[in-house]
């Protein structure tokens, strides 16, 4: 009989045949021979992943969604039949150092309760670091932490992201309204909300494809590149975190005033770029979103405080006041949108 698997390695994907073997076969050659299941959810990709993955790795539980569904439905459907006792959520364009799996192991056992684990991320084409996780700026901007000794952060990617899965399963996995972009911020914060912690390990550490999937998401030639679907999911969901997760009364100062910035930022955005219609296809919608799913999000506002346990200053000691917009648009001028 097989000896039941510690850690589901759940990979989403979607597209990925450039990708998936360096994924999985860094997966596979992980040293500490800690006994892994291997979950792919392929979300009705085009190309050969399919038959690749079946006729490669027979040992992967593959699922086929016949229609695309995004991040959030893919992960929650390999989370529900995974085996293990810990979930490792891993990116198909992301591949882990060979020490990886046994660095979060080792860390899972020895902390206090359970925690949603992290690891320094590299760019996959320069090696350079990326974050050791990130912190938050007032209005849920990732502030990339570059100080790997620095390991109390308020998110840990979504492309390789360690949960228990009691942790998980208690947390109700990510809410299938958000589809893609800004589950992991929601889930960190609404783990912290919790009273659990979010650490980056500052060791081991994995590669990272970054804007593979929705284009953007970095800086080139210094000059931060993103795509209009890329930021209208991630101030959509953004928006839906903070109405979700920010205790209150501080929300009822902050998201008035996030959603008045945001429309300013469209406004502004489109006269520089002699283009609103990046004010229609961005920003409005995150109005109409909100008060699209105000039901939802309601109902789910209130189960996200009712288990709250940390107090607002607990909540805040992993932000920083400097809008990170700001400090970016210092630093690299206006985005390039595509």
């Amino acid at each position: 009989m097989s000896q039941p698997p510690i850690i589901s390695i759940c990979v989403a994907n979607y597209n990925g045949m450039d990708v998936i073997d360096d994924c999985l076969k860094s997966v596979m050659t992980q040293s500490g021979g800690l006994a892994v299941e291997i979950i792919v959810h392929d979300d009705a990709s085009s190309d050969r992943s399919v038959t690749h993955i079946r006729e490669h790795y027979p040992d992967v539980k593959l699922i086929e969604s016949e229609k695309n569904v995004g991040f959030c439905i893919a992960n929650n459907r390999m989370a529900a039949i995974a085996r293990g006792e810990y979930l490792l959520l891993l990116n198909n364009d992301a591949t882990l150092f060979t020490d990886a799996l046994i660095t979060l192991h080792k860390n899972a056992q020895e902390a206090a309760q359970p925690t949603i684990l992290g690891l320094p991320q590299h760019n996959a084409d320069t090696r350079i670091l990326i974050d050791n996780g990130s912190l938050l700026d007032p209005f849920l901007n990732p502030i990339p932490n570059k100080v790997i000794e620095h390991r109390k952060v308020g998110m840990i990617m979504g492309a390789c992201l360690w949960i228990p899965k009691d942790l998980w399963n208690e947390l109700e996995g990510f809410p299938e309204l958000f589809g893609s972009i800004g589950e992991d911020l929601y889930l960190c914060c609404r783990a912290r909300l919790t009273g659990y912690t979010v650490q980056a390990l500052g060791k081991s550490g994995y590669y990272h494809k970054v804007g593979m999937s929705f284009g953007g998401g970095k800086v080139q030639k210094g000059r931060l590149t993103t795509t209009q679907r890329r930021r209208s999911l991630s101030e959509r969901n953004k928006s839906y975190v903070m109405f979700l997760c920010y205790p209150a009364p501080a929300l009822y100062f902050i998201l008035p005033l996030h959603l008045l910035l945001l429309m300013l930022e469209g406004i502004l955005l489109g006269l520089a770029k002699r283009d609103m219609g990046l004010l229609r296809k961005i920003y409005t919608p995150v109005l109409v979103a909100l008060w699209r799913e105000h039901s939802k999000l309601f109902t789910l506002r209130h189960k996200c405080q009712e288990a709250r346990s940390c107090s607002l200053a607990s909540w805040l000691t992993v932000f920083r006041p400097l809008p990170y917009k700001l400090e970016m648009l210092i630093k690299h001028g206006l985005p390039k949108i595509q």
